[in-house]
């Protein structure tokens, strides 16, 4: 494996630690690093622009500003606490972090996308307090017992092999420490307003794009398995009802689309489905619905 820390210039002087790792494999021939969150392009979809990007439309919409203070009121943050956010994205809850510590606290923003840890560098240029590191979720390289706190949101649910990542969060925490985390639950994540059999079509093709559809079914189990007490789970489901380009439905919708164009879908039903769904708009009937759950506990 390859660690380098570097301080550039060009990055405002912020200290950015990034991590490769070499493939290597077990006995049975499965990667040991697999539950790595996916960089590139993976399963069809580029994790550094599409994904990346509706992840910072969902941050900046009033659904992301509800998640985030969920999570931090769950948190119940100390000044000079050490915390870690994994799979930070462009850093939305790390200034929160950064504010809610202080200035003799810590903040870790973990990310294995380049292009997400260059925006959350420069999203958080202003405090001296946060250290982001471009690693994957199964190796943070950090001490055993350094953080008060963790959380992760929607990052688990890419992870192949998520109960590796779980473990290293367990390891990082401190006795008493707090994980909390935000998933969604696929299954439920719909637009509504097009022909039920195409619309079916079009979101069956897209449970290629993450290895876990429903992990807040199975975290709770997973977490107290790990020593995990006091584990319990709150709805942040919400709905939209436009497609206005500052919508994260409209940009999840020309995801999804592209999605399934690459798992076999083809052009005419992919363009016949937005079209659909535009009517629907015009017409009054409609809607996109998203599920996140989240999903807290205490270790020991």
């Amino acid at each position: 494996s390859d660690v380098r820390a570097t301080t550039d210039a060009a990055r405002g002087g912020k200290r950015l630690i990034s991590w490769r790792s070499q493939a290597i494999l077990t006995s049975e021939g499965r990667p040991l690093g697999e539950c790595r969150l996916q960089t590139g392009v993976f399963m069809g979809v580029d994790f550094d622009s599409d994904l990346g990007k509706l992840q910072r439309l969902m941050a900046e919409s009033i659904a992301g500003t509800t998640r985030r203070n969920a999570i931090l009121s769950e948190l119940q943050i100390e000044p000079g606490d050490t915390i870690i956010d994994v799979g930070c994205g462009a850093g939305h809850l790390l200034t929160h972090l950064a504010k809610a510590v202080g200035s003799n606290g810590k903040v870790y923003g973990l990310d294995p996308s380049k292009s997400q840890i260059d925006q959350a560098n420069l999203r958080c240029l202003e405090f001296e307090n946060v250290e982001l590191m471009e690693r994957n979720a199964d190796n943070s390289q950090l001490q055993n017992d350094c953080c008060h706190s963790a959380t992760s949101t929607q990052a688990l649910e890419y992870i192949p092999d998520v109960d590796l990542a779980l473990d290293e969060i367990t390891r990082i925490l401190k006795p008493g420490g707090a994980f909390v985390n935000v998933s969604i639950l696929w299954e439920h994540f719909k637009f509504f307003g097009a022909d039920q059999k195409l619309n079916e079509k079009i979101h069956d093709s897209f449970r290629a794009h993450c290895s876990h559809q429903m992990l807040p079914m199975e975290l709770p189990g997973k977490l107290e398995r790990l020593g995990f007490k006091n584990v319990k789970g709150k709805s942040l489901a919400f709905v939209i009802t436009r497609r206005d380009r500052n919508s994260p439905a409209r940009y999840t919708e020309d995801l999804m689309a592209n999605f399934a164009l690459t798992q076999g879908v083809s052009k005419e039903e992919v363009s016949d489905w937005k079209s659909q769904l535009e009517k629907a708009e015009q017409e009054g009937r409609f809607g996109f619905t998203s599920f996140p759950v989240m999903t807290s506990g205490y270790l020991g």
